[in-house]
């Protein structure tokens, strides 16, 4: 009787490829990406600066898009930086629990900020189907048990996902052809059966997004139905003008990622280095976009923002070198 024994054997560092066949336009490529990443650093930074320091914007929408704009963070911080290093630095070596971390984190923002979405269309919902109701469903505890919910369920589905990884024995090669660390894609360089993973990996967390997108797609329907049972289309309009900043950022992060996962499992005559290239916009062009958009869009967050960058131009004038 013969006894297959895999020791468990992980490599002291991963070596990430950046964008392979891409090399000699990683200069190039990185010119785009660190703008679009600066700007979603400070669009969102402000952001919450904004909803934090300006009172009229202590409600649980924005409590909800401050939320939002620390994932937006959060994601771009855990990739962006390190692919940047990889396009201008050649450091292409990242340990082997940084990866994994970068691995959890990178899903648990995704899977984040779709329950944040969802929270969002619940918070549109109550505000336009409930209008009378809106303080007394959506209290400041019951608005901090769903961020609470928010960031439990966030982790609880992730976590499993770093001892999928660790148990897993590494003797082929440790070059990851990607930009960043994923969790299939570091599994696929196992010497060893990654069924588990693959289930796992892609079916617990698509079927909580795919949840959401059904609540989210439910909350609107009703919202839709008594929009249209407003007499006039003045009330129609302002309702649904509430609400014309979320579908945007709904449509950003749905769009790419469903987009993105469809490629991936039916688009095999798509080059690897399309996929890569879209993997690394996906995780800096939303959180680029999303402020731009709630700013935009939201009279509250434009004057907000006016009254902060007032109080700075007051402050240089009065201050001695001014």
């Amino acid at each position: 009787m013969t006894h297959t024994n895999f020791t468990i054997f992980h490599p002291a560092v991963f070596v990430l490829l950046g964008i392979p066949g891409w090399e000699a336009y990683h200069i190039w490529l990185s010119i785009p990406l660190c703008l679009m990443y600066i700007t979603a650093i400070l669009g969102n930074s402000i952001l919450i600066v904004v909803i934090i320091t300006e009172r009229n914007l202590h409600e649980p929408m924005y409590f909800f898009l401050s939320m939002l704009a620390i994932t937006d963070i959060l994601l771009s911080t855990t990739t962006v930086p390190k692919a940047l290093a990889i396009f201008w630095l050649h450091a292409h070596d990242i340990a082997f629990d940084a990866c994994v971390t970068q691995v959890f984190f990178v899903h648990v923002m995704f899977v984040g900020e779709s329950a944040i979405l969802l929270a969002m269309a619940f918070d549109r919902f109550v505000a336009i189907c409930a209008p009378l109701h809106y303080t007394a469903v959506l209290t400041w505890r019951v608005v901090g048990r769903i961020g609470l919910a928010i960031v439990t369920r966030s982790f609880c589905i992730i976590f499993p996902v770093i001892f999928l990884l660790k148990r897993l024995p590494f003797c082929r090669t440790n070059i990851v052809p990607h930009s960043y660390c994923e969790h299939i894609g570091v599994a696929r360089l196992a010497c060893a059966d990654i069924t588990i993973n693959i289930w796992y990996g892609f079916s617990v967390p698509i079927v909580m997004v795919i949840m959401d997108v059904l609540l989210i797609a439910v909350s609107y329907s009703l919202i839709l139905r008594a929009v249209f049972r407003l007499p006039s289309q003045d009330a129609q309009h302002k309702a649904l003008s509430t609400c014309g900043s979320h579908l945007c950022v709904i449509l950003m992060f749905y769009v790419p990622s469903f987009f993105t996962l469809l490629t991936h499992r039916f688009g095999r005559n798509i080059p690897r280095h399309a996929h890569i290239l879209l993997a690394n916009l996906y995780v800096v062009v939303p959180p680029m976009l999303n402020p731009i958009v709630y700013g935009v869009k939201t009279k509250q967050i434009r004057e907000g923002v006016v009254h902060r960058l007032f109080d700075i131009k007051t402050w240089c004038c009065a201050s001695p070198l001014g």
